[in-house]
């Protein structure tokens, strides 16, 4: 192990950069759908070691000896973003005449970017650097402070943060309960990062140690969260929800020759009858912009949806919500969830507030579209954003907190001011994704929202994955990605919370203290020995 350590330390050149880029690009075997989190043990040891022979010379100033750790974290970075998320290109192929052109700037373009996360994060890490654990501690505390950065930088792209591949089973979910993703990503660095300790020698012991109370407090309290929530019974309301998942082609989507086709589906899956011996289901919902048209371009729509609902029963659909603009403005669009009731009534309604941009809305759009660029969905030309955010109330005395699509990846949109109410609603579009990681990685993030709020997800996505699971994260019903169907499940309980976003803020900035403690303390032992 100290002569791989000390191979890796001393590489230089295009063979430094590769290794970089090989072990950010392994780590990414550690998300959905692979789940292999062992990889991690090799990937972050790499990177320490990379870092171990990362000093610049001393003559080239604080930012010029910090180049070469930057440089290390952006080609690792770069190898797991572009691992990570090369399947955002797909979207661009969707209209391919219209993005191909763009493909090269979604697979690298956007890792590049990324990457200047993590090449903040080496560079920070590598200034508080000394030997030991004081260096592991560094660099957790560094990671775990830019993925909080990158969670609302530039609006926003928390997506793949690295604690998400300490979590692949419910069992290893529940720790985020209390320190939040951007705590476990700190942690992760840690635990992950001690091996490398063993290939250089001093701090191993104390390393392992306390790397292994970590790893086997994270899965202890998993334990104890799960038996704490087991046998907790049905919401008390007797909600039956069904979920129908059409797996609509997105090339077909607003095709004007399939919009009536695609209605009909919806509807039919949505009367189907339940299995013999279940009850009839209370809500049914239909995935993001389910509705392939303007409701007041097709005033029968209302009739025929109340047509297929029995009595008492609720239909959630994702559609797009034109509004008039005022004093000679443009029209706007919203990303909307609606709720109907059986007589054909929109009796509520939510906009998405957090819009993806260049997919929803082009930032800088008057600039931008003079040099001929539109957002991805331009069907409508972009969507626009909601004021506010709240509950939506729904019959049978529910309340759901309203999630669309990638709005799932944000932990303090899982929370409104107006209370908990009774789940969390993510009606979500993934087939702009296909059959790639994407939509697995995005259920991932959805399931985690449920474990911090300790509600139950009910998740519509048009291509999949769509779930129930409960406020444990435990998935109650699903339908595989691809697959055309429906299925029904009573709603799971929520749980009493016991940990609020604001407690997850208090205790990742207490993580992140402790490990600068350590770092002080490692650097003050070295000053002192060397003395």
């Amino acid at each position: 192990m100290e002569r791989i350590a000390e191979h890796i330390m001393l590489s230089w050149g295009l063979k430094r950069i590769a290794l970089a880029v090989f072990a950010g690009a392994l780590a990414v075997l550690a998300l959905p759908p692979f789940n292999f989190f062992a990889t991690l043990f090799v990937s972050l040891p790499v990177l320490v070691w990379l870092l171990d022979g990362a000093s610049g010379a001393a003559d080239a100033g604080p930012l010029g000896r910090l180049r070469p750790a930057f440089a290390t974290g952006w080609w690792f970075g770069f190898g797991y973003f572009t691992a990570g998320l090369w399947w955002l290109a797909n979207a661009l192929l969707v209209d391919a005449e219209s993005f191909a052109w763009a493909l090269p700037i979604a697979v690298f373009g956007l890792p590049a970017l990324l990457a200047l996360f993590y090449g903040a994060a080496t560079a920070l890490a590598r200034l508080m650097w000394s030997d030991g654990l004081g260096r592991i501690a560094a660099l957790s505390a560094a990671f775990g402070l830019l993925e909080w950065v990158r969670g609302f930088a530039f609006t926003g792209f928390p997506w793949n943060a690295i604690g998400y591949a300490a979590m692949p089973t419910p069992l290893m979910m529940q720790s985020s309960e209390i320190v939040g993703i951007y705590g476990m990503s700190a942690l992760t660095v840690f635990v992950f990062s001690v091996p490398a300790l063993i290939g250089t020698g001093r701090g191993a012991v104390p390393g392992q140690l306390a790397a292994l109370a970590l790893f086997l407090t994270h899965v202890g309290y998993g334990w104890f969260a799960l038996s704490r929530h087991d046998g907790a019974p049905p919401q008390s309301g007797g909600a039956v929800i069904r979920i129908v998942q059409p797996a609509v082609n997105q090339s077909a989507k607003w095709d004007m020759a399939e919009r009536e086709r695609i209605f009909q589906q919806l509807l039919d899956l949505s009367a189907l009858s339940p299995r013999p011996g279940e009850a009839r289901p209370t809500h049914i919902i239909w995935p993001e912009t389910a509705l392939p048209f303007l409701l007041t371009e097709n005033p029968g729509a209302l009739s025929r949806m109340a047509d297929m609902l029995q009595v008492g029963q609720t239909l959630v659909t994702g559609a797009v919500r034109p509004e008039e603009g005022v004093g000679g403005a443009a029209q706007r669009y919203y990303n909307t969830i609606y709720a109907i009731d059986d007589e054909g009534q929109i009796i509520g309604s939510a906009d998405k507030a957090h819009l993806v941009p260049f997919g929803e809305y082009l930032p800088f759009e008057d600039l931008l579209r003079q040099y001929g660029l539109s957002p991805v969905a331009e069907t409508f030309g972009g969507f626009s954003a909601a004021e506010r955010r709240g509950l939506l109330a729904l019959p049978g005395g529910l309340g759901a907190v309203p999630l669309v699509c990638y709005e799932a990846i944000f932990p303090g949109l899982a929370e409104v001011e107006e209370g908990r109410g009774d789940m969390l609603l993510n009606l979500t579009n993934d087939a702009w994704y296909g059959n790639t990681p994407g939509p697995y990685q995005h259920l991932r993030q959805a399931q985690l929202r449920a474990v911090e709020t300790r509600l139950p997800l009910v998740r519509a996505a048009n291509s999949g994955i769509s779930v129930v699971t409960d406020s444990a994260g435990r998935v109650v019903g699903s339908l595989p990605l691809g697959q055309s169907g429906a299925f029904d499940v009573e709603l799971p309980a929520a749980s009493a919370p016991h940990w609020s976003e604001k407690n997850r803020e208090f205790n990742f900035g207490l993580i992140i203290a402790i490990m600068v403690l350590l770092v002080v303390a490692a650097r003050r032992g070295k000053k002192y020995s060397s003395d």
